[in-house]
């Protein structure tokens, strides 16, 4: 739902203060250190019914608005044995988060509660909700907020294995508050209501909210779509996810040199660059734990019949913890379907100082792919429990994609990634060029799932295994350390060759 802000029916709820006028502060009044704004009193909700599905979209229009300087809080954890600890960020000094607020990265828990009456006065829900400060929709709320938001988009943390994150708003921005709760099935009837949204007391009490109650009317409306917004809402979720799925030509992987032109190289192969410099910023890739891991029976293609083969899926992640960007150059040899591959080196300034031959990129013509791969970038196997190469991944290339915010933390992350899926990443077959990027705190996912990249375990025996994950296999890559490019994630197989089953042992109590 689209909507602005600050209109006339706009209504303000003022936060350690009062705002002259509708949340713009005129030359002589400060605006508060945050606001809750309400974009209208009066809400229209639409409510989808699909056979025996219902979906119900909620959205109040309440926002949180920072002052005169923004809202940033950091989380982190120093390994996966290690508690999340949280930290707002005040004039860059850090003041510790209270316990609670922050359990795990998606967010501060339990922000707000809500509550649904209907027209006798009669609550039909109440329930509470997280807040994410990396609003989607954020946008300026006055005119001399700053022109830009260095903050990331979205709070949603997919991988289990996720080191750090920054949430903020902007001074002057907007995030807005979630108005329904994540779980299936979530409905109330057509019809008026009223609708009452409150900050709870923790929160109130850390940041001296004042008025942090708001309330507005609620209408809604059955709609008769066929089920087109339970389709939009799971396209939405999946596009979400960010992984490497790969799954079928139609997700866009075409010719995408024209989507990120200031990122396109030349199409030949620079002479005047020097090898790789002694010393400077480099990249540190590295491996998380494989995560997403699940057992599978392979079926008959023609008759969709179990085949008798069983395959473990997972997904593997490797990321960038270094003190640059790994940004690989592909130049296409013509005519061929093979392209050579250059590691560009940058300066603290970011100036473009160096490269090296970093081996080659190659076209992948296969359906679900349809674009260059990369051939150097990492490898997974299966060991067994003495650590020796039980079956190895079919999956050794790849396109570079920053798909994972693993630790927005560290120094120099790029908190606003540009390549963040295949249609920004890889190219088409018309390319003549194709630049790939990991960006410092940023992790690429590929999920396993399909025979050839999925290991097959159909004649192992039963016992302990390890999935390794390991980045910059062949050394191809020039980083700071490869000491921390490998990891192992311990699975155990079981069962009988009719039934195979898998158990998956947490990792320091992460499971994923």
């Amino acid at each position: 739902m689209n909507r602005r802000l600050l209109t006339a029916g706009a209504v303000v709820v003022a936060v350690a203060g009062a705002v002259a006028g509708v949340g713009i502060a005129n030359a002589s009044t400060a605006p508060p250190p945050l606001s809750i704004v309400v974009a209208t009193p009066n809400v229209t909700a639409s409510r989808y019914v699909d056979g025996e599905n219902v979906y119900l979209y909620l959205d109040f229009g309440v926002n949180v608005i920072a002052g005169q300087d923004p809202l940033e809080i950091r989380a982190t954890r120093k390994s996966y044995a290690d508690p999340i600890v949280a930290q707002q960020i005040v004039k860059k000094q850090a003041k510790a988060l209270p316990a609670g607020m922050v359990t795990d990265f998606s967010g501060l828990k339990n922000f707000t509660t809500i509550t649904i009456k209907n027209k006798a006065g009669a609550t039909v829900k109440s329930y509470q909700t997280n807040f994410c400060p990396n609003s989607r929709e954020s946008a300026r709320t006055r005119p001399d907020a700053p022109a830009a938001n260095p903050y990331p988009q979205g709070c949603e943390a997919y991988n289990p294995f996720t080191l750090g994150a920054v949430w903020g708003i902007q001074a002057g921005w907007n995030a807005t508050i979630a108005s329904q709760p994540n779980t299936d099935n979530f409905d109330i009837a057509a019809g008026d209501y009223s609708v009452t949204v409150t900050v709870n007391p923790t929160y109130v009490n850390y940041f001296k909210l004042k008025n942090p109650t708001t309330t507005l009317n609620l209408k809604v409306v059955n709609e008769t779509d066929g089920g087109k917004g339970l389709a939009a809402k799971k396209v939405q979720e999946l596009t979400a996810a960010g992984l490497h799925a790969e799954t079928t030509a139609e997700n866009g992987h075409g010719d995408h040199a024209g989507f990120l032109p200031s990122l396109r190289p030349p199409a030949k192969v620079p002479a005047t660059l020097k090898a790789t410099p002694k010393a400077g910023p480099r990249p540190d890739l590295r491996s998380l734990p494989a995560w997403g891991i699940t057992l599978e029976q392979g079926t008959n293609e023609q008759t969709g019949e179990p085949d008798g083969k069983w395959y473990v899926n997972f997904g593997a992640t490797v990321w960038n913890a270094g003190t640059s960007p790994l940004l690989v150059d592909g130049f296409r040899k013509t005519g061929t379907e093979l392209m050579d591959a250059y590691q560009y080196f940058f300066d603290a300034k970011g100036n473009q100082v160096g490269s090296v031959p970093a081996g080659t990129m190659e076209w992948d013509n296969r359906e679900g792919h349809k674009h260059w791969h990369f051939t150097n970038f990492a490898q997974y196997n299966l060991l067994s429990a003495d650590k020796k190469l039980a079956v190895r991944s079919g999956k050794e290339a790849f396109c570079l994609a920053n798909t994972d915010a693993v630790d927005y933390t560290i120094p120099n992350a790029k908190w606003r990634p540009d390549n963040t899926d295949l249609s920004t990443s890889c190219g088409g077959n018309t390319a003549v060029a194709v630049r790939e990027v990991l960006d410092i705190g940023n992790g690429d996912t590929y999920s396993q799932a399909r025979p050839g990249q999925s290991f097959e375990v159909t004649d192992l025996p039963n016992g302990t295994y390890y999935i390794e994950v390991k980045a910059n296999p062949v050394n191809k890559l020039a980083e700071t350390s490869t000491s921390n490019n490998t990891s192992l994630r311990e699975i155990r197989l079981g069962g009988t060759p009719g039934a195979r089953t898998l158990t998956v042992p947490p990792v320091n109590g992460i499971v994923g």
